[in-house]
């Protein structure tokens, strides 16, 4: 996949209000950390999280897609009416259909003209969403799309925290910590053909992408409903994290090899990453396995977990805030989710 005539003119995003220690939730697991004898603070030792954030118990999906998507709608002046796509890819949704991206756009008063649909692809959800919108705009079918998504853990992780309590095997604890790593978050990323007269500092160029699939591993990391009774359904995730970790990587290694060669890269010319958030260990062991260098990549997970579809373009967008992206810059965005799908994106920021 190559562009030509896409930039991204605004990140814009919005962190839940509530901060959740990881200590937090290790007291609540503390009858399974005595049972076998678990020191307290070792979540944190493995994932390297010491906090996320959780939006309020009530709160509505597209309530805070709304609020990430205002932001990117004011930061840049682009008119309603332009947008020829709006898109939600969240893991999370407000229900089954419609989709959610349907209130979003009636509340923003988009045109009768406009697409409007969810896309679902675990973490990767906005990369694919932007990777659709760009599409769309390189073929010349609409000059503006805008990508939202929300994504809140607090319902699952203490879902699986109960789970955890009611059967104390040291199975159950291993197949659920990646849950609790969970945090929550929105953003809104917004897409031209770069001929708009928008108001804002970013016109970061989309070059090209590279998408690598591993579908045989899609048993490794499972959200969905499990039978909990007659017509009773419950919520349920669990994770093969050492197994997803090692297949990710490998996966990884693959697409940025395919990348590099179609940007005609070497990995000395790549000057920043941003990856998909999940802790310490994923961290190190991607960016060793693509000899990237730490100092090239941005970090959130300590403080904000893995907020899932909405880590990397969060991360991104502080990155940029930060200082840390700088104009000229050529960055990839390195994003890998369960399924195994891989996705990188090479831009000029």
């Amino acid at each position: 996949m190559k562009y030509s005539r896409v930039f991204i003119n605004s990140l814009a995003y919005e962190l839940a209000p509530e901060v959740v220690s990881t200590s937090e939730l290790e007291s609540r697991l503390a009858p399974l950390y005595k049972k076998y004898r678990i020191p307290m603070g070792q979540l944190a030792a493995l994932t390297g999280i010491q906090e996320r954030r959780w939006w309020p118990k009530g709160h509505r999906l597209s309530d805070g897609a709304l609020a990430a998507a205002h932001k990117a709608i004011n930061e840049t002046g682009v008119q309603v009416g332009d947008l020829g796509a709006v898109v939600y890819t969240g893991v999370c949704r407000d229900q089954h259909e419609p989709a959610t991206a349907c209130r979003i756009a009636a509340e923003l008063g988009v045109s009768k003209d406009t697409a409007i649909y969810d896309i679902s692809n675990a973490c990767l959800g906005v990369l694919s969403g932007i990777l659709d919108i760009a599409n769309r705009i390189e073929l010349g079918q609409i000059k503006a799309g805008l990508v939202v998504s929300c994504e809140s853990a607090r319902h699952i992780v203490d879902i699986t925290i109960d789970n955890m309590l009611a059967d104390p095997t040291m199975q159950n604890y291993a197949q659920s910590l990646a849950t609790l790593t969970g945090g929550s978050g929105a953003v809104a990323v917004l897409l031209t053909d770069g001929s708009l007269p928008l108001q804002g500092e970013r016109q970061h160029q989309l070059l090209g992408a590279s998408h690598r699939s591993a579908p045989e591993h899609h048993n490794l990391c499972q959200w969905g409903l499990q039978e909990a009774g007659v017509h009773l359904y419950r919520e349920f995730m669990r994770t093969d994290g050492v197994t997803l970790l090692k297949e990710g990587v490998e996966l990884a290694r693959d697409t940025w090899s395919h990348f590099l060669d179609q940007r005609n890269w070497l990995v000395e010319q790549v000057d920043k990453v941003i990856c998909h958030q999940v802790g310490a260990s994923n961290r190190r062991q991607v960016l060793n396995a693509l000899n990237i260098p730490q100092e090239k990549e941005f970090p959130t997970y300590q403080l904000l977990g893995n907020m899932g579809t909405v880590s990397l373009p969060v991360t991104a967008a502080m990155a940029h805030d930060q200082g840390f992206l700088q104009k000229g810059d050529q960055v990839s965005f390195l994003g890998i989710g369960s399924g195994l799908n891989c996705m990188m994106l090479g831009i000029k920021w």
